[in-house]
């Protein structure tokens, strides 16, 4: 394994040493030494930059994985409600793995590539788990290969994100659409392998790129790629943090791993329904775990009494965990809150019950005060992708 991520006892990413050099402020984040903020802005500037030029994070803390065989397919197809059939090669989806009782194990993103290859990231934060639950699952499959790789991981994410890449391949990105990815190269930088994806998780149009790093001349190409999108783009191209990234995705209505989503809650709790396409509803093609108690509330809305809504207020932002009140009966209660800097006002995301209406005034139990807030509909921010 490479070096790099065990030089400490909290692991550093490829582009620790450019994180240095641009002044970051470290945290550590799960097991990570990773930069939430930078000293040329402030959160609040950080995240207005990402909404009307360019924000570089780090993601690399991601874990990155392979599953490749005659059987691959159908390991993720148990383990997620995906039809990775309906996908085409090198387009993406959102998923969830789902444990035996339909509870959201983790938040994923899974690539095809072709009918026995797909790339797949999870969340850092549930990386033991992650590993144990696939080991366990993949246990019931022999023609598969699963295994996980290291690598810099760098999300390019604002509306001038293509203005700017473009600048670094030959290749054109303009039918490179939401969703879909490819394998390039940029420029001097990096030959060949690069995996470029049209997403991100900010709501702006951008990119995910995973870059292969074995060795240390490869994290210095990395490196020096990222410290070009910002030394030779400096009006438009700035590295970003957690704090930012954190706010910016509250904005788009995008969960976060241990606050929207649990193992104890299912995708239609959630509100991500969609995530289960109807080639899979059926109880002949519902064989991923906890497909009766999904199809169950899928098929009976009075199975689902909350479901997963904005919440703005003013005043003091609410906090995960505050108890939400209407008509003095308590009703939901918060799981991400913080002020939007986009907005001006807190915005918040909550699981409330499903008789309290979009528009409705609420209470929000903020130290001890009850304060009044608006159940708003998602997202706060409309999301901005490049679709064809």
């Amino acid at each position: 394994m490479f070096r790099r991520f065990y030089s400490t006892a909290l692991r550093r990413t490829p582009l620790y040493e450019s994180h240095v050099k641009y002044g970051a402020k470290f945290v550590p984040y799960a097991g990570f030494e990773m930069p939430i903020q930078y000293k040329a802005q402030s959160h609040i500037d950080s995240h207005k930059w990402v909404r009307s030029k360019v924000g570089l994070f780090d993601v690399s803390h991601m874990l990155q994985h392979h599953f490749e065989g005659p059987e691959a397919a159908a390991l993720l197809e148990k383990i997620t409600p995906t039809d990775t059939s309906a996908l085409q090669p090198f387009t993406s989806t959102l998923s969830v793995l789902l444990n035996e009782n339909g509870g959201i194990v983790d938040d994923t993103i899974i690539t095809k590539h072709n009918d026995e290859k797909f790339y797949v990231v999870t969340n850092a934060g549930c990386r033991d788990k992650d590993l144990e639950f696939i080991k366990a699952e993949a246990k019931n499959f022999s023609s598969i290969d699963h295994y996980t790789f290291e690598g810099t991981l760098l999300a390019i994410q604002g509306p001038k994100a293509q203005e700017v890449l473009q600048k670094y391949t030959s290749e054109s990105l303009n039918d490179l659409y939401f969703g879909h990815s490819r394998i390039l190269s940029l420029s001097s930088f990096v030959e060949d392998g690069v995996h470029l994806a049209r997403t991100g998780y900010t709501g702006e149009d951008g990119f995910e790129m995973c870059i292969k790093v074995t060795n240390e001349k490869e994290a210095a190409q990395s490196r020096a790629f990222f410290e070009a999108l910002i030394d030779e783009n400096p009006d438009l191209v700035a590295p970003i943090g957690l704090a930012a990234r954190d706010s910016l995705r509250l904005e788009a209505g995008m969960c976060l791993y241990g606050n929207e989503l649990t193992e104890e809650i299912t995708p239609v709790e959630a509100s991500l329904a969609w995530v289960i396409p109807k080639s899979r509803r059926e109880p002949s093609t519902a064989t991923f775990n906890g497909a009766g108690k999904i199809l169950s509330q899928l098929n009976d809305k009075k199975l689902v009494p909350r479901r997963r809504i904005g919440i703005t207020s003013s005043g003091p932002a609410p906090r995960s965990g505050a108890k939400i009140y209407y008509e003095d009966k308590e009703v939901g209660y918060i799981t991400s809150g913080s002020l939007s800097p986009s907005l001006g006002q807190n915005v918040a995301q909550s699981y409330l019950d499903k008789s309290v209406k979009i528009g409705s005034t609420v209470q929000l139990d903020i130290r001890g005060k009850k304060r009044d807030g608006v159940v708003t509909k998602l997202p706060f921010v409309p999301n901005k992708f490049h679709k064809g």
